[in-house]
Parts: structure tokens; C-alpha cells; sequence
């Protein structure tokens, strides 16, 4: 069975594009709102814009499409220009972001959760930003850092398995169209 380069080069791409770092990762469709926003997304299924502009469905909360000029729909995209990302900052203090600030491979929030694409992996570093005035437990800091560290090591194991797959099929796709071409050179010279 003959493969063409073509179709060899097609199927390699299509593998490789399936299979990203981007795809091993859900993000909730709340994902970059207030907590006191929370109800106001999960109340109803036909969700009114805060301007009163549109009504939009919850599946197109979070879809990377702008339906509202407020950017009611996009708190966690950088679909909408006028959106807002809320940064919960476990440890620190929230913050609201700019929507185009979300996914620009630039770690704005202290937990990281403004880079959610697996673009960039940032640290969370919220407590280092808390004061020794705000008397945290060490005990609560040292656990939760604990997670994160499993955390980042879990997403590295998955990160180090995706490229390991991209590899192989990308080794894969170029031994069959070098064995393809030998062949052509026996028979043709």
C-alpha cells in the first residue's frame, strides 16, 4: 500500500493538531467570573447582556465569540474589548483585568489563571505578594503550595507525553515519505 506524501504530511498535521496541550485542559464556563456574578450567569438559560443590548444562551458563555459589546459574555476570553477577567488570587488580593490581558503569555494574575491556554505556565506566586501584617496560616500556605507543585508537576507529565506523541508521528509521517521516495528511485531513474 502506496501512502502519498501529501497524505501522509495531512495526516501527521491532523494528529498533531488534535492532540495539544491545549485540548488535555476544560475550563469551566464561569471561568474569569466575580463570585458575586456566579448567579447572575447560572439563573437562567437566556442570559441578558448588562447593557440590555442582547439575550445570549449559556453555551455561548466563555466561547471566544463576542455576542455582547459590553463583554458580558467573555469574562474569561479576550473575545469582547470592554470584557473584564476576575482574578480570585487564592492568598492575595482579586484583581479584575482588561480581557485582552487573558492568554497574552504574560502572567497578570498572581495564581495564573489569566493564562489558561497552556501557552506560557505561570507559577503562583500570590504568597509572596501577601503582607506579614495579613497573618496567614504557614500551615494553609505550605499545603496549598503543595498542591500547586503537584499541580505544575501533573501538567508537565502531560505536556512532556503530548510532545513525546508529536514527535513520534511527525518521525512517523517523514520514514514514510523517505521510503516512499526510495522506491520511487528504484523504479524510476
Amino acid at each position: 500500500m502506496e501512502y502519498s506524501r501529501r497524505n501522509v504530511l495531512l495526516i501527521s498535521l491532523l494528529l498533531v493538531a488534535i492532540i495539544t496541550p491545549s485540548s488535555l485542559t476544560t475550563i469551566s464556563p464561569l471561568y474569569g467570573i466575580h463570585p458575586q456574578d456566579e448567579k447572575y450567569y447560572l439563573s437562567k438559560q437566556l442570559i441578558k447582556c448588562k447593557d440590555g443590548s442582547k439575550y445570549f444562551t449559556k453555551s455561548r458563555l466563555n466561547d471566544n465569540f463576542c455576542d455582547c459589546i459590553d463583554g458580558t459574555d467573555e469574562p474569561g476570553t479576550s473575545a469582547c474589548p470592554a470584557g473584564r477577567f476576575y482574578c480570585r488570587n487564592d492568598g492575595s488580593r482579586p484583581q479584575l483585568l482588561f480581557s485582552s490581558r487573558v492568554n497574552d503569555h504574560l502572567c497578570d494574575c498572581c495564581d495564573g489563571s489569566d493564562e489558561y491556554d497552556g501557552g506560557i505556565i505561570c507559577l503562583n506566586t500570590c504568597y509572596k505578594d501577601v503582607k506579614v501584617s495579613d497573618n496567614v496560616n504557614n500551615d494553609t500556605m505550605q499545603k496549598s503550595n503543595r498542591v500547586s507543585l503537584e499541580d505544575f508537576v501533573e501538567k508537565l507529565k502531560e505536556l512532556k507525553i503530548v510532545v513525546f506523541l508529536e514527535v513520534a508521528f511527525i518521525l512517523m509521517a517523514f520514514r514514510l515519505f523517505h521510503r516512499g521516495m526510495r522506491s520511487r528511485r528504484r523504479w524510476f531513474p
